[in-house]
């Protein structure tokens, strides 16, 4: 049977144009302010500089007390609208996020798309509904609160 691939979608609309939205979205650094202390979440290296497509982001952190080392790859870039990660190194069989970033009511409409896949067939599967599906939606939650405290 072919790997479950799983696509979840966060939007949230902030108060400030698609050009300084997409500016903060497009520093490495600014993952670290966004991401929930609970992963400790630590850029190691951004390759080349400044982000563009084939730039690399190798970060660490730890799940469940586990660390892990993951790498992605910026396979689509196009200021300031759209970009696109895909993970090259880590914990998912598939990781591929999708920013958009839209003018919207005097402001930016940001939409996160992410498709992700587990290794391990039904396992994963199963690990999905009981506990990944849940802890994806909390890191994304954590984001939008720091975004809307960032730029609202």
């Amino acid at each position: 049977m072919a790997d479950k691939v799983y696509t979840l979608t966060f939007a949230q609309h902030v108060p400030r144009g698609v050009a300084e939205v997409f500016g903060f979205f497009s520093r490495a650094e600014n993952l670290e302010t966004i991401t929930p202390a609970f992963l400790h979440f630590k850029i190691l290296a951004v390759t080349p500089e400044p982000i563009r497509e084939g730039t690399l982001i190798s970060y660490k952190l730890r799940l469940h007390g586990v660390p892990l080392r993951w790498t992605s790859e910026i396979v689509e870039w196009s200021p300031p609208h759209r970009f696109v990660d895909l993970q090259r190194r880590g914990p998912y069989k598939v990781w591929r996020h999708e920013h958009h970033f839209e003018a919207c009511d005097g402001g930016t409409l940001i939409t996160d798309s992410v498709s992700l896949a587990l290794p391990l067939g039904v396992l994963g599967r199963i690990a999905y509904k009981l506990r990944v599906r849940a802890e994806v939606n909390e890191i994304f939650a954590f984001r939008e609160k720091k975004i809307r405290e960032l730029f609202c």
